[in-house]
C-alpha cells in the first residue's frame, strides 16, 4: 500500500514537473506585430530645405553683386573705367582730398593671362588712371613701381596712359626695390621721379632672344623640313643657324625700338640723345643713388616722401592716400571657383628667372634671363 501511494506521488510531482517546465508558456512572449518602418520624411525634406538655402544665398550673392557693381563700379553691367573700390592706405582718413596710389608691379605683360584681371595689366592699370582721373576729389596720382620692365608694347601703351593722365593732375613715380628697363620707361612719364637710395633702376634697352637645337637634333636623326612664302618667312627657326642678313634684319629692329627708348628718356629728362647713347643708356642698370647723380631721377627717397611730393605738386596740405581694387562681384566669384585649385608642387634648384618668349621684344635688364 504504502509503495503504491509512493508511485501516486511521483507521477503527480513528474506532471507538475512536466506543466512547469515543458508545457508552461514563457513569462513574456514578444510582440508578433512587423517592425516599424523606417521614416525618410524628414531626410526628404532637409534635402529640399538644404537646396533652398544654397539657391537663397546663391540670389542674395548676384542681387548684392549687381548692386554693388551700379553703385561702385564693379558686378555685372560695369563700365571699365569707374569699376574700382578704394581703399584706404595712409594719411587722413576724414580728408575731403585724396591722392590715388596705382602700382605697377611685377612683368609689365599685356596679357590677358596675368594676375592683374581680366582685361590685363595694361588694361588695369589705364582703368585706374582713368578714374583718378574722373575723380574730381582726387588731386594727385602716385604710381608706386616694383617691376623690372616686360613687353615693349605694354611698357608703351602705360607710359602713353600715364602721360595722358599728367596732363590732367599731378603724377609721381615711387620706385621701390627695382624700376628698371620697362618699367623706367613708364615712370618716366611722371612730373616727378622719385627712387630709393637702393633701387636698381636704369638699364635703358631691348632685348630678343631666341635658340638653336639643330646641332643636337643632327646628332640624334631629327630633321626638319619648312615650307615658306618668303626667305625671311621662318626668321629665328630654333631648328636651323640664322643667317647674317636675318641677324641684320633683326638687329635693325631692335635699334628702331632702342631710338625710341632713348628718345623719350632724352625727352622727359631733358637730356641730350647722343649723350645718353654714348653713357649711360647701354643698358646697365643704377642705384638710386647713382641715377640721381646722372639725372635719371628727381630725388631720392621712400614712400612716404613721394606722398608729401604729391601733396606739394597738388597745393594741398593734408589728404587721404587710398588705392584701388577690385570689387565684389558675383562674376568675379565664378572665375575664383573656376580656376584650377589642384596643389603645385615645385622644387627649384636655381633662383626663379624669368622665361623671355622667342620672338618677343622686352624692356629688360638682362639678369632677369641669365
Amino acid at each position: 500500500m504504502k509503495k503504491v501511494f509512493l508511485l501516486l506521488h511521483l507521477r503527480r510531482l513528474n506532471s507538475l514537473c512536466n506543466v512547469l517546465f515543458v508545457d508552461a508558456p514563457p513569462l513574456y512572449q514578444a510582440s508578433q506585430s512587423p517592425p516599424p518602418r523606417r521614416r525618410w520624411g524628414w531626410i526628404v525634406y532637409a534635402v529640399i530645405i538644404t537646396l533652398f538655402l544654397f539657391l537663397s544665398v546663391l540670389a542674395n550673392l548676384a542681387l548684392f553683386g549687381f548692386w554693388f557693381g551700379k553703385g561702385h563700379g564693379g558686378g555685372l553691367s560695369v563700365s571699365q573705367r569707374s569699376r574700382y573700390e578704394e581703399q584706404f592706405v595712409d594719411g587722413e582718413e576724414d580728408a575731403k582730398d585724396k591722392i590715388a596710389v596705382i602700382y605697377v608691379s611685377g612683368v609689365i605683360s599685356s596679357s590677358e593671362d596675368s594676375a592683374a584681371g581680366e582685361g590685363g595689366m595694361v588694361a588695369d592699370i589705364e582703368d585706374q588712371l582713368q578714374q583718378a582721373v574722373d575723380d574730381k576729389h582726387v588731386k594727385a596720382i602716385i604710381l608706386r613701381i616694383n617691376s623690372p620692365g616686360g613687353e615693349v608694347v605694354a611698357s608703351d601703351e602705360i607710359y602713353q596712359a600715364v602721360v595722358a593722365a599728367r596732363d590732367k593732375k599731378p603724377v609721381v613715380a615711387s620706385i621701390d626695390t627695382v624700376g628698371a628697363s620697362g618699367a623706367y620707361y613708364i615712370a618716366v612719364g611722371a612730373d616727378y621721379l622719385m627712387a630709393n637710395e637702393l633701387s636698381i633702376t636704369g638699364s635703358i634697352g631691348v632685348i630678343m632672344e631666341s635658340f638653336t637645337y639643330g646641332e643636337l637634333a643632327d646628332k640624334i636623326g631629327i630633321k626638319f623640313y619648312t615650307f615658306k612664302s618668303g626667305k625671311y618667312k621662318d626668321i629665328m627657326n630654333p631648328a636651323r643657324e640664322p643667317t647674317e642678313d636675318e641677324k641684320a634684319l633683326v638687329q635693325g629692329l631692335i635699334m628702331e625700338v632702342y631710338e625710341k627708348f632713348v628718345g623719350i628718356v632724352a625727352d622727359e629728362r631733358d637730356m641730350k640723345v647722343d649723350e645718353l647713347k654714348n653713357g649711360l643708356a647701354d643698358g646697365r642698370i643704377l642705384s638710386g643713388k647713382q641715377a640721381l647723380e646722372a639725372g635719371f631721377v628727381d630725388g631720392v627717397g621712400y614712400f612716404d616722401d613721394a606722398i608729401d611730393k604729391a601733396e606739394d605738386l597738388a597745393k594741398i596740405k593734408k589728404a587721404r592716400v587710398i588705392r584701388y581694387a577690385e570689387p565684389f562681384s558675383i562674376r568675379n566669384l565664378l572665375r575664383l571657383w573656376g580656376k584650377n585649385d589642384r596643389a603645385k608642387i615645385q622644387i627649384q634648384l636655381t633662383p626663379n628667372q624669368f622665361k623671355v618668349q622667342s620672338g618677343k621684344l622686352y624692356f629688360l635688364p638682362s639678369y632677369m634671363f641669365q
